[in-house]
């Protein structure tokens, strides 16, 4: 014989004084990074939020740069996003890597085609791959984004490194050129600059 429905009033419903606010903040991050797979984003959130983990969240909406595209990619946000969660560690291992770019609904074979540009083995060094991200981002759009210089610098200087074409000297005076422009913005390079160049 089934069970007969449990009927509940009003009275009888409690709801965590937490959970509204909980519910709002998530419901904010989701429009804001507008992820590609809400579900497997969402895990990601809840996961990140129960450890006290930098959340996967962008810090605004970026507008796609072509409204009939069906994937997900990487973008100057997204690219933050992975920042703001790997920057502390340094050297990061490539499944966790893969992993947290999983979570932002990336494609997998675009995180490959970046590590194959470097001879990385199980770890990475996360500044390495950020400059590799940044040399594969589309056009972006929006507001400058704003870097140290010591950070621009390093990626600038790496991935000349790696381009081999581009002599020390001729790095060396590029930087030096980027900083008196960055002295003249509180020590800050805007990216855009360098992005958007043909």
């Amino acid at each position: 014989m089934p069970l007969p429905e449990t009927i509940f009033c009003a009275q009888q419903i409690k709801i965590p004084p937490e959970l509204p606010d909980i519910l709002k903040q998530f419901t904010k991050a989701a429009i804001r990074t507008q992820p590609y797979d809400v579900l497997q984003w969402a895990a990601a959130y809840f996961s990140a939020l129960s450890k006290g983990e930098p959340l996967p969240v962008k810090e605004r909406l970026e507008i796609p740069l072509a409204t009939e595209k069906t994937e997900a990619a990487l973008t100057l946000g997204l690219l933050k996003v992975l920042h703001k969660q790997l920057s502390p560690k340094g050297v990061v291992n490539v499944a966790e890597l893969k992993e947290k770019w999983k979570h932002l609904c990336l494609p997998e074979e675009q995180l490959e085609a970046i590590l194959q540009l470097d001879n990385f083995g199980e770890e990475v060094e996360w500044m390495k791959v950020l400059a590799l991200g940044c040399s594969v981002l589309e056009d972006p759009d929006g507001g400058a984004a704003r870097v140290p210089f010591e950070t621009f610098s390093f990626l600038y200087s790496y991935l000349a490194g790696i381009d081999g074409e581009i002599p020390e000297e001729e790095t060396k005076a590029f930087l030096c050129g980027i900083k008196e422009q960055a002295d003249q913005q509180s020590g800050m390079v805007l990216l855009r600059n360098f992005l958007t160049q043909p």
